[in-house]
């Protein structure tokens, strides 16, 4: 387990969700992620020996940690670039405490997001151990 890694790529997040408060609009988020995940992937299949599928995951937990963080600490900020979400919130079952709601599903969406990099980081390293040969 590369721990190091793990955290390093988890800067990422940080990066993301600064950059989600203030340009990264909604409607592009998803694509920035996916690149971010493929690099993310290739790094851990890159410099990983074993536990792909884990040092994904583990990525994604700490993404959400960061992102949640900023999100909540940078509210206001967040929510004027980002009207939807907060009528998103408001649609919820606590609309009178948004911030609750974003520590609330922060770690859910972390777990959702950590499947999925868990996965591309297992399915890069099986292509890249099959380019080896």
């Amino acid at each position: 387990m590369k721990w190091n890694l793990v955290f390093e790529l988890s800067l990422f997040g940080l990066a993301m969700a600064f950059a989600t408060v203030y340009f990264i609009p909604s409607s592009i988020e998803p694509f920035c992620w996916l690149i971010v995940f493929i690099i993310c992937a290739w790094q851990i299949a890159d410099k990983s020996r074993s536990r792909y599928f884990l040092q994904g995951f583990l990525v994604s937990i700490l993404n959400s940690v960061w992102i949640t963080t900023v999100h909540i600490f940078l509210f206001d900020k967040y929510i004027a670039n980002h009207p939807n979400e907060l009528e998103m919130m408001k649609r919820m079952s606590s609309p009178d405490s948004p911030k609750l709601m974003m520590l609330m599903t922060g770690p859910l969406v972390g777990i959702v997001s950590g499947l999925v990099l868990g996965l591309f980081s297992f399915l890069a390293s099986k292509i890249m151990k099959r380019n080896a040969y």
